[in-house]
């Protein structure tokens, strides 16, 4: 099964840049060893479970709740059983059909 998830989360309490915070987040998630990908307005991880993907966003959430009193997300899934490796794949098939794009 493949579990594609993007998100955003970030405390609304602790001024105007929050980067950070988000680095706290985008620091855990490397530490994961789960593929993920941050965008400019998020991160895209895949997981081979609903648990596993789960996880990972309290895990996110636990990067801020020591000092933040208020914090923002939005989530996205994409579930799909029988597949795997989907951030590749995905992008593969649109290059297939219309040559690469900007990543």
């Amino acid at each position: 099964m493949s579990v594609l998830v993007e998100f955003a989360m970030f405390p609304t309490d602790q001024g105007e840049s929050v980067s950070l915070y988000v680095s706290r987040i985008i620091k855990m998630m490397d530490e994961s060893g789960f593929p993920y990908q941050l965008t400019p307005m998020g991160t895209v991880f895949e997981t081979s479970t609903m648990n596993e993907a789960l996880d990972l966003l309290s895990k996110a959430y636990d990067c801020l709740d020591s000092d933040c009193n208020r914090v923002y997300s939005s989530v996205k899934f994409d579930v799909q059983k029988n597949k795997n490796n989907r951030m590749k794949t995905k992008i593969q098939s649109i290059e297939q059909k219309i040559g690469l794009v900007k990543k």
